[in-house]
């Protein structure tokens, strides 16, 4: 039974995901996404389970760094969540008596509408993850008079949950990724997709269409771009690269390589089934025996043979 990591404490949507993703595995929470993938590099855990992006907010730039900066970790699965955000509050609480509301920093923003319609004099205030804002109004003597969080978390923490689906929108779908320490690779399915984080080797005119191109010109579809600084000064990024297929397959393999031959590094993340089951449409000439087909050819060529 693996012990994977996660963003805790107790009732987050991290761990709901986790719950998915591997319904047999101990679970470890973690107090961050940096903690949770310390424990899967040191082996304290065996994994962890981590948000990438989000379908309102976007990209979770923690873990974006986490993954291009920290050990070699790879992305060995993939979860789409459904995200439902509830008002928890201690048992008794009424409206006027909430003054000061506390969350993650995503739910706040997912949660803006109903708080100015509903309660606009109140103070809003960002906490680690929506799990841990409700463990800290429940202990005692908390400031805190409810937390924006998991519907889950108010039976960990003994709350009540006040009003549901208080979402800005219906349809906030948040995907998480199990990463493992570096090893065999899940195989193909023909619905995959492969993670890379791409490092120029210097800024110049037409870079990132360079390294855009590796992937144009046989047929590979990015799926997630996002740049992130790397800290170096202003105007300095590096990229992560999300596109359908998997590393074995002949055209992503030898985009990655073009890739590699571009960048002064490129950390592979890793090949993996798509959570949504959308299977890669290949396009004319981009399959794996046009490509063995034309390295045949070249080798016959190169023998002086017509």
């Amino acid at each position: 039974m693996p012990k994977l990591a996660y963003l805790g404490p107790q009732g987050t949507f991290c761990e709901a995901a986790l719950r998915r993703l591997a319904p047999d595995a101990e679970r470890l929470p973690a107090a961050n996404v940096a903690a949770a993938l310390h424990a899967a590099r040191t082996g304290e855990a065996d994994g962890a389970v981590v948000p990438l992006e989000n379908s309102v907010e976007g990209a979770i730039t923690q873990t974006l760094d986490e993954l291009a900066w920290g050990g070699p970790l790879l992305i060995t699965g993939e979860l789409l969540l459904p995200v439902e955000f509830s008002l928890l509050v201690r048992p008794g609480t009424e409206l006027p008596q909430i003054k000061r509301i506390i969350s993650h920093p995503a739910a706040i923003t997912q949660c803006r509408g109903y708080l100015e319609r509903e309660m606009p004099d109140a103070l809003v205030m960002a906490w680690p993850s929506t799990a841990g804002a409700a463990q800290e109004v429940a202990a005692p003597g908390s400031p805190y008079d409810a937390a924006i969080s998991p519907a889950i978390a108010a039976e960990y923490y003994g709350l009540d949950e006040f009003a549901s689906g208080i979402g800005d929108r219906s349809d906030t779908v948040t995907r998480f990724v199990r990463v493992s320490p570096p090893g065999p690779l899940p195989e193909p399915t023909g619905a995959d997709r492969t993670s890379l984080v791409a490092f120029l080797r210097d800024d110049h005119p037409g870079a990132l269409l360079e390294m855009l191109s590796e992937f144009s010109v046989r047929g590979v579809n990015l799926t997630r771009i996002e740049s992130r600084p790397t800290g170096d000064g202003i105007g300095r990024y590096f990229f992560h690269f999300d596109c359908e297929g998997h590393v074995a397959d002949a055209r992503v393999g030898e985009a990655i390589s073009g890739l590699r031959r571009l960048c002064a590094d490129l950390r592979f993340l890793g090949s993996y089934p798509r959570a949504d089951r959308v299977a890669t449409q290949i396009r004319a000439g981009t399959a794996d025996d046009d490509f063995a087909e034309a390295a045949g050819w070249l080798k016959r060529i190169r023998n002086g043979q017509t």
